[in-house]
């Protein structure tokens, strides 16, 4: 293993929404080796308890500190930031990796898509506040730090286009497809402040508990969780410092390449740069 006082994330704080299982719990591990110190958030005690065992096993704990968090609340995201400051200083970096999976709605989604009469309201709004206002929560409470430093990296992992606009993909596909959007968003909003904004996805179906058994997928075809890290790396070390507002797709980092070549081989724009070029406005164009 390399020697994380020399990683490239040494001397920085990352928070890690969704931490203890899946996507969270491999870029703990990733950032922790590249010498990040990390903040790891999740709704679920039991499985931070499990990920602080594994990270002593591994012996990557000496930086980790762990809290539960319920993002679909802005007091608890607060709350995670100001613990995180406290605790490690900033944070530098934040991976908003968070989110419900259809599974909480019935875990055979996959075989079976879901109808709208299954989707109670109250189902849709808990979506929404994790999937989608989770993200903008934590965001909010990270970025005044962010700017004062002069320095900041925000990853949001939403998902392909595809699940954003699948039919019957309610309500996850529209809450990440709002979150891609915010996304871009920000990536111009704080452009020249030395924060940057990037989306990371897995690229396809993951071998994570949002895919579960009663899909009936080859897990040996899925994707491995592992695949998000090395983007993530390379977008949260100073070697990504001119890379904002794109969209980045773990299964196509080619780790045979150099990290700078591999980045710019799976890199797209983010959200639909080419449907907002012309807009219908009085005077001509919107203030920008």
């Amino acid at each position: 293993m390399a020697d994380p006082e020399r990683g490239q994330l040494a001397g920085r704080t990352a928070a890690i929404t969704g931490a203890a299982g899946g996507f969270g719990r491999e870029l703990v591990f990733g950032l922790l080796r590249e010498g990040a110190a990390v903040a790891a958030l999740d709704i679920d005690e039991r499985r931070l308890e499990s990920l602080k065992d594994e990270c002593s096993e591994r012996g990557l704990a000496a930086r980790l500190a762990t809290f539960r968090t319920d993002i679909s609340r802005y007091e608890d995201c607060a709350e995670a930031i100001s613990r995180t400051r406290a605790r490690f200083g900033g944070p530098d970096i934040l991976i908003n990796n968070g989110a419900m999976g259809m599974s909480v709605i019935r875990r055979d989604h996959m075989a079976r898509l879901i109808d709208i009469q299954e989707i109670s309201p109250e189902m849709w709004d808990r979506f929404t506040a994790t999937n989608y206002s989770g993200a903008w929560y934590m965001t909010r409470a990270a970025i005044d730090g962010m700017l004062a430093a002069g320095w900041g990296r925000i990853v949001n992992v939403t998902t392909s286009f595809f699940t954003m606009l699948r039919t019957r993909f309610h309500p996850y596909g529209p809450a990440k497809a709002g979150m891609e959007a915010m996304s871009a968003g920000h990536a111009e909003e704080f452009a020249g402040t030395g924060v940057t904004v990037n989306v990371v996805v897995p690229g396809g179906p993951a071998d994570t508990p949002m895919v579960p058994e009663e899909s009936g997928f080859d897990r040996q075809a899925l994707i491995a969780p592992s695949a998000m890290v090395p983007p993530m790396v390379w977008l949260c070390a100073q070697a990504g410092g001119d890379a904002t507002g794109h969209r980045y797709i773990a299964a196509d980092w080619d780790s045979s390449l150099e990290p700078d070549a591999a980045a710019a081989a799976c890199r797209a724009p983010i959200a639909w740069p080419d449907l907002a070029h012309n807009p219908v406005w009085p005077g001509g164009r919107p203030a920008e």
